[in-house]
């Protein structure tokens, strides 16, 4: 008796505790999100970069972007909402958008392009992984020609 009484305790603390891990993978991801204002591609057609945009989460700023300009907010969970204060051309008035989106489990860092965004295209057009793209050092530039003193110069 005690033994089947110990077994259940123990079935039910393992699926409590896997219970509490899939919520915390749901609702505690973090995520980079970085805005671009880039004048993009999509299908033959182009869109046009805004001349200003600033970005609002959570109710900061975290964003003024210009024409070619990128910008970042780090989020938790898998719902981000966003407000976008955009002036299409340099004097003209600002209009306001808020946006709600889901973003991806299997993306850490996320680019949004706000013009592709803001054309209502699909979100494989405006959304896209963050790849971070080592840089090759080339090798004759850090050495310096030396004379058999080791003093630069013609040898």
């Amino acid at each position: 008796m005690r033994s089947k009484r110990q077994l259940l305790f123990r079935a039910g603390a393992l699926l409590i505790v896997l219970a509490i891990a899939a919520c915390m993978f749901v609702i505690g991801r973090g995520h980079t999100v970085y805005f671009d204002n880039k004048t993009a591609e999509y299908n033959g057609q182009e869109y046009e970069a805004f001349h200003k945009v600033v970005v609002t989460v959570d109710g900061e700023q975290v964003a003024k972007l210009g024409k070619r300009d990128r910008g970042m907010a780090d989020t938790m969970g898998q719902n981000f909402v966003m407000t976008l204060e955009i002036t299409d051309e340099k004097g003209s008035q600002p209009h306001s958008h808020k946006v709600s989106m889901p973003l991806p489990y299997s993306m850490d860092g996320i680019i949004i392009n706000i013009p592709e965004l803001m054309a209502g295209l699909p979100a494989e057009a405006y959304m896209s992984e963050f790849i971070i793209t080592p840089v090759e050092e080339s090798e004759s530039s850090d050495e310096l020609e030396t004379d058999e003193f080791g003093i630069g110069g013609d040898v």
